[in-house]
């Protein structure tokens, strides 16, 4: 089923402190850094009990990257690998795919992955990496927070609020991986100047890959976005609304191209209370129309309710409640290789939630928590978690976690038919399960000295009702014969030798076992055993920075397949990055950023290409990126 959806898609001082370079901060003040997500509150880094890694707007621009998709590779705990020009296969703790179903991932809370098949279209997903303020990547489980489908981990983009865009910016990058460019206007409203806004616009395009034969893959794509944001505020009552459009072409194998093109419009109340107590009501709708000739047609609106409320704070013990309403309507064609029967759906997830945080002496505290979320195809579901943690001194922190997630059916389990017409050969399972995580994990997160912070995380997910392909009669059906788990450990450190030194190294060590189905053994994704990342920065100089990143990647195992052309592994590859960055004038930002430094080229992903030689190869990429500010 996995190479089946990759064959469809393939083709195609807080506040202080958070506005200040991340690396530059001493480890003092990186303890103080304030998170969102990992628990639906405001917390310092320092007292958040899971594997966490913070992307911050000065890591974004001094890495030259242009996408959000690249952008990823800079945190540790995740898995990347680009399969085209403009897709990718990104996934925590396993199961990477194009098709990865596991990692939920939010734009300003924004749940953007698609009812599809339950994962992320990552050529729709594009911002100014320039208004970022930060990513926060949570591996590990998620679900009484964020719901079925945060089953190992969370990435939550987190734009800059519009009173922090005043002025004007733009932005020009040039190199090998394409070209862009992008302008942003940011001003004030209002008799006492309120109310904050900012508009944008941004153009990108991206050049063709190259195959394993020498050839030039078709994957030339070109994408347009322009969007808005404003925010103000009146008495305790904070507003921000927001939305973006955009539409994207880019080349297929066949002779046509593929054309995508959609829309958002968001908007947030929030209202600060007596005693700590705060209520946060968040509302959205988007419009995704994708087009894929001879591939897939599809056109879907989601419109999403949140309600979040926060417990008047106690000294001992805090409470935050919630629910929310999400409700889509998608439509396939059937002048795709697929067909979707019924070819209409209207789908909704509904859910209540309670997360409960007991404070004791010694700096131990328990937090509970449990979500029931409803939806179409598999009715109520259980999220519950418990995390244990303790704090012995400010600098160390201690946590155990057990928690039971999902991921909830999707069209692709449940209404999809191959090919569109019959005789079918594979069939959608009608009586599809939820996937079923159930994790343990335990962390160590501590800081020695002015100088040296580290964290060591174990986890073990036992997973039970994963998809399977099952023989029905002369036809398949999608079932959930596979279960199986997952093991490994996650470390990070950072080591600050002098003042404008810093060193940081990631390791990610994964097992993997899984049985049932039509095999013995059916492989989850596309994962390696091992990864590694080590960066050196140099940032002696108020207008020079220079960084060194090495990363090595080991091998992939072959797709399930029956074709030995399309069941070869991926060799383990290891690469070098260098960025230097020069500000020659404080509105100024020149990023000279060369990927793949000492590699004429390499495979990330593999499998579906036949014959072999059509196999997408990546090789050196040097990008120029000039930003000015006015």
């Amino acid at each position: 089923m996995t190479l089946i959806c990759a064959a469809a898609l393939a083709p195609a001082c807080a506040q202080e402190l958070q506005s200040n370079s991340f690396a530059d901060l001493s480890l003092e003040e990186l303890s103080e850094f304030r998170i969102t997500s990992a628990s639906r509150k405001e917390e310092r880094l320092a007292d958040t009990a899971a594997s966490v890694y913070i992307i911050t707007n000065d890591m974004l621009r001094r890495s030259g990257v242009r996408t959000l998709p690249e952008a990823l590779r800079l945190a540790p705990n995740l898995q990347v690998a680009q399969t085209t020009s403009f897709q990718y296969a990104i996934s925590a703790r396993g199961h990477n795919d194009i098709t990865s179903n596991k990692l939920l991932v939010m734009i300003d809370g924004r749940t953007v992955y698609t009812p599809l098949y339950s994962g992320v279209f990552w050529d729709a997903q594009d911002v100014l990496l320039a208004d970022v303020d930060r990513i926060e990547v949570i591996s590990g489980p998620a679900g009484v927070a964020w719901g079925t489908n945060a089953v190992n981990g969370v990435i939550n983009v987190i734009m800059k609020k519009a009173d922090a865009l005043g002025g004007d910016l733009a932005q020009v990058t040039a190199g090998q991986s394409g070209y862009s460019a992008a302008w942003r206007h940011g001003g004030r409203l209002g008799a006492d100047g309120s109310a904050a806004y900012a508009v944008y616009g941004k153009a990108d395009s991206g050049k063709r890959t190259q195959r394993a034969s020498g050839a030039d893959n078709p994957d030339e794509w070109g994408h347009g976005q322009v969007g808005f944001r404003a925010n103000w505020r009146q008495g305790d009552d904070h507003y921000n609304v927001q939305g973006d459009y955009y539409r994207s072409s880019g080349e297929q194998t066949t002779q046509s191209r593929a054309r995508l093109s959609g829309g958002n419009v968001m908007a947030l109340w929030e209202r600060d209370m007596a005693e700590g107590a705060n209520l946060r009501v968040q509302a959205y709708a988007d419009h995704t129309q994708r087009d894929m000739p001879g591939i897939l047609v599809e056109r879907m609106n989601i419109y999403d309710l949140d309600v979040q409320y926060r417990l008047p704070h106690k000294p001992d013990h805090e409470t935050i409640v919630g629910g929310g309403y999400r409700y889509a309507t998608d439509h396939v064609g059937l002048n795709g290789m697929f067909a979707f029967i019924p070819a209409h759906r209207e789908l909704y997830w509904a859910n209540l939630f309670a997360q409960h945080e007991w404070r004791w002496r010694d700096g131990w505290r328990v937090t509970g928590g449990l979500r029931a979320e409803s939806n179409n195809y598999s009715g109520l579901e259980w999220l519950p978690s418990v995390k244990l943690a303790w704090s012995p001194h400010d600098s160390a922190l201690w946590w155990a976690t057990v928690a039971r997630n999902v991921r909830a059916p999707s069209r692709f389990d449940v209404d999809l038919y191959f090919p569109s017409k019959p005789p079918y050969v594979l069939k959608g399972g009608a009586g599809f399960r939820a996937e079923v995580a159930n994790t343990v994990e335990t962390g160590w997160r501590i800081k020695r000295g002015p100088s040296l912070s580290w964290s060591l995380v174990g986890f073990h997910t036992q997973y039970q009702h994963l998809r399977s392909i099952d023989q029905q009669g002369a036809a398949f059906v999608v079932g959930n014969q596979v279960h199986g788990f997952t093991q490994g450990i996650e470390a990070q450190a950072m080591w600050m030798p002098a003042p404008d030194w810093t060193l940081e190294a990631g390791v990610l060590l994964l097992h993997e076992e899984f049985r049932g189905g039509l095999r013995r053994q059916q492989l989850q994704g596309r994962d390696p055993v091992h990864q590694l990342r080590v960066s050196a920065r140099w940032h002696g100089s108020e207008q020079h920075d220079v960084q060194l990143t090495l990363r090595e990647v080991g091998r992939l195992p072959g797709a399930v397949s029956t074709n030995p052309l399309t069941a070869t592994p991926v060799p383990s590859y290891a690469v070098a990055d260098v960025q230097w960055s020069w500000r020659p004038a404080h509105n100024v930002d020149v990023t000279v950023a060369a990927r793949n430094l000492f590699d004429r080229r390499h495979r990330e992903f593999g499998g579906l290409a036949t014959p072999p030689g059509n196999t997408v190869m990546l090789g050196r990429v040097i990008d120029a990126v000039l930003s000015v500010k006015f």
